[in-house]
């Protein structure tokens, strides 16, 4: 885990050194700046493998320099591999394998390597940058292209001074609570997608942007239930135990949900010794799953800790959220994140998680909602059109925000797209239509529920659950790895029957087989609270005035395209109990602090 950068721009190297201490919190181990020919490579460097000085970053073999950020899980294998062919190593890091493996196998090398990655090497024979993002997204890519000029960083905060707001993407912001790739929140800056490379030619000033791994058509394996379960359980401990290479302390989050508990379960039984765990708990009983977690440790022997989070805790950590999220986002689930690790920095630099198995296997609760909805979406749409009047959903007892949504859709994917997307509800007019770039899930499968975790894939992992993830941990210098992010496991599930993910009333159904070897069913069959914090109740009360004095007109009068009478009122009714729209004030909310931070 660390924080590149690269730039053909000629600033002067203490400029680029100011740029990269502005999130020197993703690298504190040591800040490496290096020109060459008309670039200039940055690095900043969280130590997790080879801790010796000799695989500092920038990094060179030959004609080839890189930038590298993530970890390689499969790199002894490559090792192995080039040492055969003849090749020498002067440290034991997998920067330089992945390094070396470019110079063997050029772009091929992105089919070998199994990892969370974002990465360039240029060439100096060649004067040619080569870039790329691992397959789900895991890092952070972003870059500025304007008329043959660029620079590349893991955040985009080096990257925004004197830029232009982009105001679609404000637009974006405010339909699912974060800005979807390729789009940033300024002009000319971009993320690159994840499964995606970059050539950038020098000579030329040209760039080109490639796909090197996407989800496919899904194949329904012909297979018996307890097949796939011993497949998918040894798979899950590969998956696992190459997390665990590390040479800095590691450790495990682990929540009241089955996907941690099933990572923290088999690396204690894999780990050769005993296993750090950590959770966050909350002072409100309605969100706080701490016990389960505290029993699951009990079962699998870790040395758990616990943090219970207040509405204080929150507050405090509000300058924190503005200052490593740096483009606006609003899962709220954010700040219990980064009190979560914070704590854990105190004990290990590493962290296993859970996250990726609710899209893999039909956990989220929206998952459900489809299945109840799905045979009112069969309904020709003009009778469901008829049947969505008020007074007839009240006689019928179905007023549901999900029934009238299934009522008022037009089609099947339209209904699982709108839950990413409120379509324009805080808008004056739709804005750019960024569901463009994620119509892949309608053409992979003909499964409804498929359908939609396939959108959770590509829009929400990537967007959302990654961003989060990945902010919340660099914050405090903690790399966070999950196996369910493994390539293998997703492609493999997707193979997978239905049944065999999904059952009526009781999802994730293989996992839950397969967490019955190491913890019992009754102990972890309790329902699932999520990682939730009470921050509608806490607008209400606690920070009542500090949400008051955010929200005001002169604010909400410069935000793009925001129907302002429409989110005063709503505000109003939340403020007032009569509605929770808890989800449309925070994102608001956190729009004002990041344009106080930046002042774009």
């Amino acid at each position: 885990m660390c924080g590149i950068y690269l730039t053909n721009i000629p600033y002067e190297e203490g400029l680029v050194r100011e740029k990269l201490e502005s999130i020197s919190f993703r690298g504190p181990d040591y800040t490496g700046v290096k020109k060459t020919n008309n670039l200039t490579l940055g690095h900043l460097r969280l130590s997790i493998l080879d801790l010796d000085e000799r695989s500092h970053q920038p990094m060179i073999h030959e004609n080839l320099h890189i930038v590298f950020n993530g970890e390689i899980y499969n790199y002894k294998d490559i090792k192995d591999e080039l040492l055969n062919k003849g090749y020498k190593f002067r440290t034991e890091s997998d920067t330089e394998v992945l390094l070396v493996g470019y110079k063997e196998w050029g772009e091929d090398i992105l089919e070998k390597i199994n990892g969370m990655f974002a990465f360039c090497i240029y060439d100096s024979l060649t004067n040619t940058v080569f870039s790329a993002r691992d397959r789900l997204g895991v890092k952070p890519f972003y870059y500025y292209w304007k008329d043959g000029q660029f620079e590349i960083c893991s955040q985009i905060r080096p990257l925004l001074k004197a830029k232009k707001i982009n105001k679609a993407a404000i637009s974006m912001f405010l339909d699912c609570m974060f800005i979807p790739s390729p789009y940033t929140i300024a002009e000319d800056i971009f993320k690159l997608p994840p499964g995606k490379f970059m050539k950038i030619d020098l000579n030329s000033k040209t760039l080109k942007v490639d796909e090197y791994w996407n989800l496919k058509n899904v194949e329904v394996k012909n297979i018996s239930y307890e097949e796939a379960k011993s497949d998918l359980h040894n798979l899950l401990k590969d998956a696992v135990k190459i997390r665990l290479q590390s040479d800095v302390p590691i450790g495990s989050f682990l929540s009241g949900g089955i996907d941690s508990a099933l990572v923290s379960s088999i690396a204690a039984k894999i780990s050769d010794k005993q296993i750090n765990t950590f959770s966050i708990g909350f002072d409100d009983p309605k969100f706080d799953e701490s016990k389960i977690a505290e029993q699951y440790a009990k079962i699998i022997n870790s040395n758990h800790t616990t943090t219970i989070c207040s509405s204080d805790d929150i507050l405090k950590l509000i300058p924190k959220l503005v200052e490593v999220y740096d483009e606006p986002f609003a899962d709220s689930s954010a700040l219990p994140s980064l009190l979560l690790n914070s704590v854990t920095k105190t004990h290990v630099t590493v962290a296993l998680s859970g996250d990726g198995g609710d899209e893999s296997f039909i956990g989220y609760n929206h998952f459900d909602s489809l299945v109840k909805n799905e045979s009112i979406m069969n309904i020709p749409f003009s009778i469901r059109k008829f049947l969505s009047k008020p007074l007839l959903l009240k006689m019928f007892g179905l007023n549901s925000h999900r029934v009238r949504n299934a009522l008022n859709t037009k089609s099947k994917n339209d209904f699982i797209e709108n839950i990413f997307s409120r379509k324009g509800f805080l808008l004056n007019k739709k804005d750019e239509d960024y569901m463009k770039h994620y119509q892949g899930y309608k053409k992979w499968s003909n499964i409804f529920l498929q359908k939609a975790a396939d959108l959770n894939i590509k829009l929400w992992l990537e967007n959302d659950s990654n961003v989060k993830v990945d902010r919340a941990s660099m914050a405090y210098s903690v790399e966070v790895r999950s196996p369910f992010l493994d390539y293998r496991v997703i492609e493999y599930a997707r193979s997978l029957p239905m049944s065999y993910r999904y059952e009526k009333g009781r999802q994730k159904k293989i996992l839950r087989d397969i967490l019955k070897e190491y913890i019992p069913e009754e102990v972890f069959n309790q329902p699932k609270k999520g990682f939730a914090v009470p921050i509608g109740n806490w607008m209400r009360n606690e920070l009542k005035d500090e949400f008051t004095t955010a929200l005001n007109d002169d604010f909400l009068n410069i935000v793009p395209n925001l129907n302002v009478p429409k989110f005063k009122r709503i505000l109003h009714e939340h403020m007032n109990g009569k509605q929770d729209h808890t989800a449309n004030i925070w994102k608001l909310y956190t729009l004002s602090k990041w344009y106080s931070e930046f002042k774009i």
